[in-house]
């Protein structure tokens, strides 16, 4: 795959590190987990969405835009990275952030994330729960072509078949690790929410050859509803690179049963999952997207539905700015 054929911007600190986490699968009692550090991408702390960002920039870059638009839940990581690339790139950026949990908790509205976006310098509005906030933005974006502005719409998580692309080349990227490695991956692990991440991920491991099989935690949306996203936007991905009919239906799979509460809700997994990750490996994960990613994976361990000398690797999605905004889930008293 020639994926310099599409236009990219450089943000990210890649590679990022695929670590063995020794203490974490010996507290597990085995299989042997690896994690894919995508929260060392870099920009504005980090995360997976800086991969999507340099296909989605560099599109908004050749379309002359001027302000950048995107949406997300309140505590959206996507947004910080979002608004941190526009900086980069001399952009504008509207941030329209949902509030899908219905917290009136300071911390939530006002902290992590949502600090970082202003300190970036965007312009945040906050809409309730249901808000159809693709026409939000489509509103928003009419209202600036009115006043001289050229906006980019950018979709929530960035996930569409341009923004996937960041993680197709992760798929290449971690592949060429592991060979350089000798390390063969038995499973690939990730969360999966807008369903970008996982859609280019089974695109770039199809594409490979590799025979790994990924497995998506959801985070949000029913087993059903997420594996269409997924593969719906997997086909699209394959076909805007010139592979249609790569990814087979059946690849695409997502256990969505530690969603919990819903999308946001902290759970008593994702808080045991945050909680063993930073006391074994000093790794902070996130409360809404890696802290429930994991939760699942510990689960599957604790099944034993992964062989114990399998090598397992877990995306790390970043993200942990958004714990400021769950203070209240944690006790440590």
């Amino acid at each position: 795959m020639h994926l310099s054929r599409f236009p990219r911007v450089h943000l990210a600190h890649l590679p990022t590190p695929l670590e063995l986490l020794p203490n974490f699968s010996k507290a597990l009692g085995g299989p042997n987990i690896y994690i894919k550090r995508d929260d060392c991408t870099g920009l504005g702390t980090g995360g997976n969405k800086t991969r999507k960002l340099e296909f989605l920039i560099a599109d908004a870059v050749e379309k002359k835009a001027d302000i950048v638009i995107t949406q997300g839940a309140v505590q959206s990581n996507h947004a910080r990275q979002t608004v941190a690339a526009a900086v980069k790139h001399g952009m504008k950026c509207e941030i329209l952030l949902e509030n899908r949990t219905e917290s009136s908790e300071r911390d939530y509205l006002e902290s992590g994330n949502v600090f970082l976006d202003k300190l970036f310098g965007a312009n945040v509005t906050h809409f309730a729960k249901d808000t159809d906030m693709v026409q939000a933005m489509e509103d928003l974006a009419e209202d600036l072509r009115k006043k001289g502005h050229n906006p980019y719409i950018i979709p929530g998580g960035g996930s569409n078949m341009i923004g996937a692309l960041g993680y197709v080349n992760c798929a290449i990227e971690t592949l060429t690790q592991a060979n350089d490695m000798g390390l063969q991956i038995d499973h690939f692990v990730t969360a999966t929410g807008s369903a970008g991440t996982q859609a280019g991920l089974v695109v770039g491991l199809e594409a490979t050859n590799s025979q790994i099989p990924l497995l998506g935690i959801g985070v949000r949306a029913p087993k059903e509803k997420q594996e269409e996203n997924v593969f719906k936007l997997a086909e699209q991905t394959a076909e805007y690179m010139s592979m249609p009919g790569i990814v087979s239906r059946d690849k695409v799979i997502a256990d969505c049963n530690y969603v919990g509460g819903g999308y946001g809700v902290p759970t008593d997994s994702m808080i045991e999952a945050v909680t063993l990750m930073a006391r074994h490996e000093a790794i902070l994960m996130d409360p809404v997207y890696s802290g429930k990613g994991l939760a699942g994976l510990i689960d599957y361990v604790r099944q034993g539905r992964f062989d114990k000398n399998d090598n397992i690797v877990f995306l790390h999605t970043g993200g942990s700015a958004a714990l400021f905004g769950y203070l209240d889930a944690f006790n440590f008293s």
